[in-house]
């Protein structure tokens, strides 16, 4: 592959050196909707409850792609088949996976946008990126969208152990301090193989496959669906949502400019033309938090007491069991609300609401992570575990959470 002019390293605390592999993701890099996710908080507001949680989407996206290159190093010392180019798309598209997140990562996709998915705006960046790079990120958006005949090189960016996941658990383990998430990368990595144009895993690294779908288990439960940070991402999007209502209303809020277009604009997929890309581009967490800072003041019930809950971690009670919550016992604690604070039901509904918790951590529906055994055949590893019964870990378990305010709503400002 080209080599860049000067060598260009990046010390990472979780791998060490990186290596930028060569000048096209070098300059995707130094581009500005790149560089964006260095203001993109990797975990949203779980640093809420794990302090150390404040890494970001450009620390994930430079681990992942780290972590392809020991992957292509290892399949090609394999005798597996890849060329220059499909190298350094694989390189460009894990790099880019994730470009589309918005402020604090997930509220935006339900609040501020039209259930536009980080995905679908990732794949609208890359292919902006494509038109002002000569069409060099063809490849890398074909293998991304699962075009591109050779299957395993779309595994490697998005399956049950992608590149994008071993570094996801890895990071934020060590960022939160978790133990439970630690995940072997490497060690699978070196176990990795291909058998029918299929991602596959030696029949000797079954242990480390099962260690990371246990840890990826733990850490939902302990990290990702914590009830604390849940409900803190909750009340960011309620709070995007009563501004987008405040700013239907005519009502002017103070804002950047970029977040004042999507308060003033019903956005969907269809709607995003280059210049509401570029719009989009300038938001970051720091958008969030200078609007919540000035809406704290607000006259509206709603907006300042959420804006001040986010501020100063003064957040809802939170219950969760395996049962939904009655409609019964939600309108009792609305009422409760309500008389309170003279509030409608639907602006007591902005601090009275429910939801549910889904952990799945390895699905045997589809895109299964298989084992290659000595005779060459193959074998899904919940199957052909004996240590640990991992199709129990491959059922979904649901748990439904109602969120209401503490006793002391003295401390909301009427």
């Amino acid at each position: 592959m080209k080599t860049l002019p000067k060598l260009k390293i990046i010390n990472d605390p979780i791998y060490g050196f990186i290596t930028i592999p060569n000048k096209l993701v070098f300059d995707l890099m130094e581009h500005k909707y790149f560089q964006r996710l260095r203001r993109i908080s990797q975990m949203g507001f779980s640093y809420i409850v794990y302090p150390g949680a404040h890494h970001t989407r450009f620390h994930h996206a430079l681990g992942a792609m780290f972590l392809m290159q020991k992957a292509v190093q290892t399949l090609q010392t394999k005798g597996v088949n890849i060329s220059e180019k499909e190298e350094e798309a694989l390189y460009v598209a894990i790099l880019l996976h994730d470009i589309g997140h918005g402020p604090f990562s997930h509220a935006m996709e339900n609040s501020i946008v039209e259930n536009v998915g980080h995905e679908q705006i990732s794949l609208l960046f890359m292919e902006a990126l494509n038109r002002k790079f000569n069409k060099q990120l063809t490849l890398a958006i074909q293998i991304f969208k699962d075009e591109y005949p050779r299957k395993f090189l779309h595994q490697l960016i998005s399956g049950q152990l992608d590149m994008d996941r071993l570094d996801y658990l890895k990071r934020d383990s060590f960022y939160t301090g978790v133990p439970e998430g630690t995940v072997n990368a490497q060690r699978l990595i070196a176990m990795l193989n291909v058998k029918n144009d299929a991602l596959v895993v030696e029949e000797k690294g079954i242990y480390s496959v099962e260690n990371f779908i246990v840890a990826r288990r733990l850490m939902y439960w302990q990290v990702y669906l914590h009830k604390t940070g849940i409900v803190a991402e909750q009340l960011l999007v309620r709070l995007l949502i009563r501004a987008k209502q405040l700013s239907a209303k005519g009502i002017e809020l103070p804002a950047s400019e970029g977040l004042q277009f999507f308060l003033n604009n019903s956005i969907a997929l269809n709607d995003f033309s280059e210049e509401v890309l570029n719009t989009f581009s300038t938001l970051d967490d720091y958008d969030i938090i200078s609007a919540m800072k000035a809406w704290v003041g607000n006259d509206d019930f709603v907006l300042k007491n959420l804006s001040k809950m986010l501020l100063n971690r003064d957040l809802l009670k939170v219950k969760v069991k395996s049962q939904p919550f009655s409609l019964q016992k939600i309108e009792e604690k609305r009422n409760i609300l309500c008389r309170a604070f003279n509030l409608s039901e639907e602006e007591a509904s902005f601090f009275v609401f429910t939801g549910k918790l889904e952990n799945l951590a390895y699905s045997m529906e589809k895109d299964t992570i298989n084992l290659l055994r000595k005779n060459g055949k193959t074998v899904d590893v919940a199957k052909a575990s004996d240590q640990l019964n991992l199709e129990a870990l491959s059922k979904s378990v649901v748990k439904y959470y109602m969120c209401y305010p503490k006793n002391n709503t003295h401390s909301y400002r009427g």
